[in-house]
């Protein structure tokens, strides 16, 4: 007696994937609300942590800021004492700039050109390295209180 089986082997199918899918499926599994590396100035130290370069960063612009503003000279009929909110980006070529600012009504009417102040301030940031993602330099965004007191 002859018995022929006639059967196939999935087992050994090799399942091409497309680098469309494979792209797909990584850009998936990434966070992008978080970089490999802030964005930094020169004088923030390279050896530092990340978090480290994160605050050195914050530093600098704020400072940058309120010794900007202050330069400023700002006339009020009133006290005025509010937490701004800037919302600042980095681009990846290093340019800042400010892309929103919160403030109360009352500060804004006292302070008609500190919007003007905040926003050509920017442009004389010291050299700015952008944010690290994978190895590419990425956009960043972040908000940055800054603190306003005029007598």
């Amino acid at each position: 007696m002859l018995l022929l089986v006639f059967s196939s082997c999935n087992y050994f199918d090799v399942k091409k994937t497309s680098t469309e899918d494979i792209l797909q499926e990584e850009l998936q599994t990434f966070n992008w609300n978080e970089v490999d590396d802030y964005p930094s100035f020169e004088a923030c130290d390279s050896s530092a942590s990340k978090v480290d370069k994160k605050q050195c960063f914050a530093n600098i612009v704020t400072k940058h800021i309120t010794n900007h503003l202050e330069n400023q000279k700002f006339v009020v009929s009133n006290d005025v004492s509010d937490t701004l909110q800037l919302t600042i980006v980095i681009t990846e070529d290093g340019k800042a700039s400010i892309k929103k600012i919160i403030a109360k009504d009352e500060t804004l009417e006292e302070l008609p050109n500190l919007t003007e102040a905040l926003y050509n301030c920017t442009d004389s940031l010291p050299k700015i390295f952008p944010a690290i993602k994978r190895g590419q330099q990425v956009n960043t965004q972040f908000t940055l209180p800054v603190v306003i007191s005029v007598n």
